[in-house]
């Protein structure tokens, strides 16, 4: 690969997995969006079982995880434009949809493990190829 100033070429593959980060906060936000209006609109759908540090009211939780939706939804599509900003922000929202889905286990235990993974994944695409889809 030829990394001149004029006549960079770019694998594929990282431009796929800097899309797939793009597209993993859009839908990752989209979900949270609609897991915290649920929180919100009905206090009683989530059920913890046990004591957890992290207690918060149901609602609360919604609206951490409403605020947490449109934060990624925006990030999500910010990357496409190959904003360095919308990268920055993509990787530390990552990690923070991360450590709320950490917080939020007691309540939606599979789903919570589930997009900490898909986190995961966003902040390695986005650190190690981001770069490559503003080009």
């Amino acid at each position: 690969m030829s990394n001149e100033t004029n006549n960079t070429n770019y694998s594929s593959w990282a431009v796929g997995w800097a899309g797939f980060a793009g597209v993993m906060l859009i839908m990752i936000g989209v979900m949270d969006f609609i897991q915290g209006l649920v929180a919100v609109a009905n206090d009683t759908f989530y059920v913890v079982g046990e004591e957890w540090v992290f207690e918060f009211d149901t609602t609360t939780w919604g609206w951490i995880h409403m605020i947490l939706g449109v934060v990624l939804v925006v990030s999500g599509i910010g990357i496409f434009s190959g904003n360095v900003a919308a990268r920055t922000v993509g990787v530390i929202m990552a990690a923070l949809a991360a450590i709320v889905n950490f917080a939020w286990l007691p309540y939606f235990p599979v789903w919570s493990i589930v997009v900490i993974a898909m986190c995961i994944a966003i902040i390695w695409a986005l650190t190690a190829h981001g770069r490559d889809i503003t080009d």
